[in-house]
């Protein structure tokens, strides 16, 4: 009976479904599976969605550093705290447009531009200059994303017209703690943001950092806010963070998130949202070659590599290039997971995608194995 009903719960776990109604109940009750099982099934999901061998290389780029007015107590360009990071003007669209043909040329797929301020209000020719620099980085046939702060309707939809894929806005952490790492920008305002966004036909990016001082509830509300939006993210980055000497939280934390939290992050975030790409953030240079793997086969299939991220490191292309051929990886090329393109070829493992009928499947299964205290 007992081994049958095994059976019954691995058979329902290949089943995943795409889900925008998950209670932080259910998604505790998932990240706090024993490790080994967490990232059995959060494989499995991903191998559903996903071809576990390929793997995004993003490369960001700061094109406008430090001096930002918000109080962000972890981050190294606020002009609130003394980091040893110079305020820099906005890069010439010739000199970013070098860094985007180095980053293509080494295999990046992905091109990211990140400038330190709260909004773009007043900023009318940089906003031109960037837009710019959409149309040509998009020329190159590379995805390209960016995060200017806080956006209203009318920029999105210019940023649309530029052919910007995506924008970066992540939540941070939970709405509970929150108010303790920011207080010049709510929450709500940052869900405005991704709504305009949205509502844009921008491909939304958004996620968080680990290692704030949080706890396990506000991994837990972070994942549920993202989980429940009313479409999940393209893209999700999950950053462990990089303590900054002279911010709040850099002088406060004394050793880096573990790898075992962030694992049953990346685990948790995969299983919640099958379909998203969860990006292996800032911090990655603090974890071994075995543990950013275990990392990928948990549900993580995107990484940030070049010179630098923003003004953290990074780890270079040469390195990643050597963990993939090591590791059998390969890059997933710009677009690729478009909506209407065709599908990935899948031949290691067997492809198994996701059918409708899964969700009826699993449906029926549930009440039985709740019962018995089995189903997630």
């Amino acid at each position: 009976m007992f081994g049958a009903i095994r059976h019954q719960v691995r058979k329902s776990s290949t089943s995943a479904v795409i889900r925008n109604d998950w209670t932080r109940e259910q998604i505790g009750k998932i990240y706090h599976m024993p490790l080994i099982e967490l990232v059995f099934k959060a494989a499995t999901v991903h191998r559903q969605f996903h071809d576990p061998r390929k793997i995004q290389q993003c490369t960001l780029l700061s094109i406008k550093t430090g001096g930002c007015t918000e109080d962000c107590k972890y981050c190294s360009q606020s002009s609130r705290y003394s980091t040893g990071v110079k305020p820099t003007r906005l890069m010439k669209v010739d000199d970013i447009m070098e860094k985007a043909h180095i980053a293509k040329a080494k295999g990046s797929t992905r091109f990211c531009m990140g400038s330190a301020w709260r909004d773009l209000n007043g900023r009318t020719r940089t906003f031109k200059n960037i837009l710019e620099v959409i149309k040509q980085v998009r020329a190159l046939n590379m995805e390209v994303c960016v995060t200017l702060g806080m956006l209203n309707e009318e920029q999105a939809k210019d940023l649309k017209e530029a052919g910007l894929t995506a924008y970066n806005h992540n939540l941070d952490t939970s709405p509970e703690y929150y108010p303790k790492i920011i207080s010049t920008r709510s929450y709500d305002e940052r869900l405005n943001t991704i709504d305009n966004i949205r509502k844009a036909g921008i491909k939304v990016c958004s996620g968080g950092i680990l290692g704030l001082g949080e706890k396990e509830q506000d991994r837990i509300g972070l994942i549920h806010s993202l989980a429940n939006m009313p479409s999940h993210p393209e893209s999700v980055p999950i950053n462990a963070l990089v303590p900054i000497p002279g911010t709040p939280i850099g002088d406060m934390v004394k050793k880096p998130v573990g790898f075992h939290s962030f694992l049953r992050a990346i685990a948790t975030a995969r299983i919640c949202m099958p379909k998203t790409i969860i990006r292996f953030s800032a911090g990655r240079t603090q974890f071994s070659e075995t543990e950013q793997v275990m990392a990928f086969m948990a549900g993580a299939n995107s990484v940030f590599t070049g010179e630098k991220m923003l003004t953290t490191p990074s780890v270079t292309w040469d390195q990643d290039s050597q963990l993939f051929h090591k590791w059998g990886f390969h890059n997933l090329e710009s677009f690729e997971y478009d909506e209407g393109a065709e599908e990935p070829n899948f031949t290691l493992p067997p492809k198994n995608r996701f059918r409708p009928d899964h969700a009826e499947v699993l449906k029926a299964a549930t009440p039985q194995l709740e019962a018995q205290g089995l189903a997630v």
